[in-house]
């Protein structure tokens, strides 16, 4: 038996860090959307115990650090499955870029042994399942547009912000999302994003001023390491985009454009300097069975 997922990529139109827990997780307060980016998984299970895995990409570790497999240990020690499973990811999603393309492997994982192995697990048991595993996962299992609170694990589903066109763009390195947590000082803090606000303008559909709220405290941090991501904003908006911010920890950075033309145009441009360049849409889904 074996089941295949798509396991979807996401952008943040806002971070904002509101305070710190005692045990050193921040607090945040997040708009979260999926895209039509993505992994695909494989999962298969076998008759001997044992998890292995195999990924296209060669920077990913095919071993009990990657998160997927983490996932799978977990749902097979949580639900005393005596069997193994061989997982195979074929990697789309830029690696290291801030768009929880690991979280999002981690939620196809849970999802999919879900359904191979019949546990009946709810969508709500899987969630807490993957907040074991990393505060992404939880929303990379339903994906959509979400705010996230706490440390990312109280979701609210908000109105679909439907087929709006997104280019994103991934300089070649990466960085540590706990780096720049770390890095981050609360009371020097930049521009803030007005989350109510914006939820107002998704709410209306007004994805212009949408785009042009958009916001990143961690923008800041990063990009003082890093001067290549005010250039790709600059280039995003030199090529109309309705606004451009870092996404996640970074250092990926994405616009929102009027439509597909212009969108077209500038990924083009994008794609010259850096190859690592995507058109897409948003999405309102997160892992999917890929029943084709």
């Amino acid at each position: 038996m074996e089941v295949k997922l798509k396991t979807r990529a996401k952008v943040n139109f806002s971070i904002d860090v509101v305070g710190k827990r005692e045990d050193g997780y921040h607090l945040v307060e997040m708009i979260m959307q999926t895209i039509d980016l993505y992994d695909v998984i494989t999962l298969c299970d076998t008759p001997e115990k044992g998890i292995s895995i195999k990924c296209s990409s060669g920077i990913v570790p095919s071993d009990s650090r990657n998160i997927a497999y983490k996932a799978a240990d977990l749902i097979i020690k949580r639900c005393g499955v005596e069997k193994g499973v061989k997982i195979d990811i074929e990697k789309r999603i830029p690696v290291g870029a801030g768009m929880a393309g690991g979280s999002c492997n981690a939620a196809g994982v849970l999802v999919g042994l879900n359904r191979l192995w019949n546990l009946g697990l709810s969508v709500e048991e899987l969630k807490q399942l993957g907040l074991e595993l990393g505060a992404d996962v939880p929303f990379c299992i339903e994906g959509g547009t979400a705010l996230a609170q706490g440390i990312g694990e109280k979701l609210t589903a908000l109105k679909d912000v439907k087929d709006v066109w997104i280019v994103v763009c991934k300089p070649n390195f990466s960085v540590s999302t706990a780096e720049v947590y770390k890095s981050l000082k609360l009371d020097s803090v930049g521009t803030r994003p007005d989350t109510g606000r914006l939820l107002g303008y998704m709410e209306k559909n007004d994805i212009k001023a949408l785009a042009g709220g958009m916001a990143n405290v961690l923008e800041g941090v990063t990009q003082s390491r890093y001067s290549v991501i005010a250039h790709i904003k600059d280039k995003m908006m030199h090529q109309r985009a309705l606004g451009s911010i870092m996404t996640g920890s970074g250092p990926t950075v994405f616009g929102i454009f009027k439509n597909f033309e212009d969108a077209h145009k500038a990924e083009s441009k994008l794609k010259a300097m850096w190859e690592q360049t995507y058109l897409v849409k948003t999405e309102n889904r997160g892992v999917e069975f890929n029943e084709g």
